[in-house]
């Protein structure tokens, strides 16, 4: 694949995965909208395993701290806030894991991957994340998540397996909604990343490995390395500007480019 399309597939996925505009749209429209080739299932994986590693990057501290609480949690103990993260964390998955499995075994994923559908989804979604974060009263910290909570935001963060919705932009939707802060909403959208990016990352990853070759291999390794310091800058700068700014700039590009796409998927 041409290094400057490997770039552009990097640079927009890196860009838009934590940020609430959705990158499994952007990805979509892309080769639609350039006339570029479709990536293919490896590259999509590369980029995604960039963006992990970037996210876990930037909050190691929180990552570590789940990762010594899971054998606590694997014999049933809840005793240890590490434990209690790991358990929240999981529980957050479950329900986007489950209606991603129906979604590909169905194949109805592969007919919602259209600029009429990410259209729709940019503008109705990020209206809604105008209004969850004007209305919500800011009282919780990402020390507050508990059980419900995390049930509550998996919910919400299944609806973003619809193009367009953005899985950072309705979990931090939710989160708003629950009462968390801007800051905290997102923290918690960004960690409940972890396991489901990884979680898609092994079921994808194990089909595009049966058909990859080396060449496919050497440019997913560079579409990752480029996704990643893409991702973690995108995701260092919106955490820094959400001390002082809301998510309005991000809903204007939301509605402003629904808008667009869908004039001309009725044109």
């Amino acid at each position: 694949m041409p290094l400057l399309h490997l770039f552009l597939v990097a640079i927009v996925q890196g860009l838009t995965e934590f940020l609430p505009v959705s990158s499994s749209g952007h990805l979509i429209l892309l080769p639609n909208l350039t006339g570029l080739n479709d990536q293919g299932q490896v590259i999509d994986v590369a980029v995604h395993v960039g963006t992990l590693f970037a996210v876990v990057l930037y909050f190691w501290q929180d990552v570590r701290q789940a990762l010594t609480g899971l054998p606590r949690l694997l014999i049933g103990r809840t005793d240890t806030q590490g434990a209690c993260l790991a358990l929240l964390l999981l529980i957050s998955s479950v329900p986007v894991i489950g209606f991603g499995l129906i979604l590909h075994l169905t194949e109805l994923d592969s007919e919602m991957r259209s600029i009429k559908v990410i259209g729709w989804t940019m503008l109705v979604f990020g209206v809604l994340l105008y209004w969850a974060d004007q209305i919500g009263p800011s009282k919780k910290q990402d020390r507050d998540w508990n059980i419900q909570d995390a049930m509550v935001i998996g919910v919400w963060q299944a609806i973003a397996l619809i193009p367009g919705t953005s899985r950072s932009g309705i979990t931090i939707t939710g989160a708003r909604f629950l009462g968390y802060t801007r800051k905290d909403a997102a923290k918690v959208s960004m960690l409940m990343s972890i396991p489901t990016i990884f979680a898609s990352g092994v079921f994808l990853g194990t089909e595009a490995a049966m058909t990859a070759n080396m060449a496919a291999l050497r440019d997913g390794l560079i579409a990752a390395l480029l996704a990643f310091v893409a991702a973690l800058l995108a995701l260092s700068l919106m955490m820094r500007l959400l001390r002082s700014v809301s998510f309005t700039p991000y809903v204007i590009y939301r509605i402003i480019l629904g808008v667009a796409l869908l004039v001309i998927a009725y044109s």
